[in-house]
């Protein structure tokens, strides 16, 4: 019976210790992600001190991206007219032959070895 009693002590003991083990790990990692939140955290307080600056002149940018924006059609149709303009563009009554090869046309040796003779 004591022996039951000692093996049952020792099981206890060692999933307490190991549940202490898990436990500190666990708090050195919780620690470790709560200091790098702090910095991130100052990180977008910064960002947000310097979007500050920009806010005020926010309206302005999106009307004038707004007038660019509206005014895309008309430079488009524009630069269409001068590309259309500037090509090269061959007379269409002017019909090229097909290119030959200049040593004429070629024999292939692999119908010899067949026992074709053209």
């Amino acid at each position: 019976m004591t022996t039951l009693v000692v093996f049952t002590v020792i099981v206890i003991a060692a999933l307490i210790a190991g549940l202490a083990v898990y436990l500190y790990i666990v708090g050195s990692q919780l620690t470790r992600i709560a200091g790098n939140l702090e910095e991130c955290s100052d990180l977008v307080a910064k960002i947000d001190a310097d979007a500050a600056a920009v806010r005020p002149g926010l309206e302005s940018i999106n009307e004038t991206g707004g007038v660019i924006a509206g005014a895309l059609p008309l430079l488009y149709g524009m630069a269409e007219g001068i590309v259309h303009g500037a090509t090269y563009e061959p007379e269409p009554d002017h019909v090229r032959a097909p290119a030959r090869p200049a040593m004429g046309t070629r024999r292939s040796r692999l119908l010899e070895s067949v026992g074709l003779d053209i």
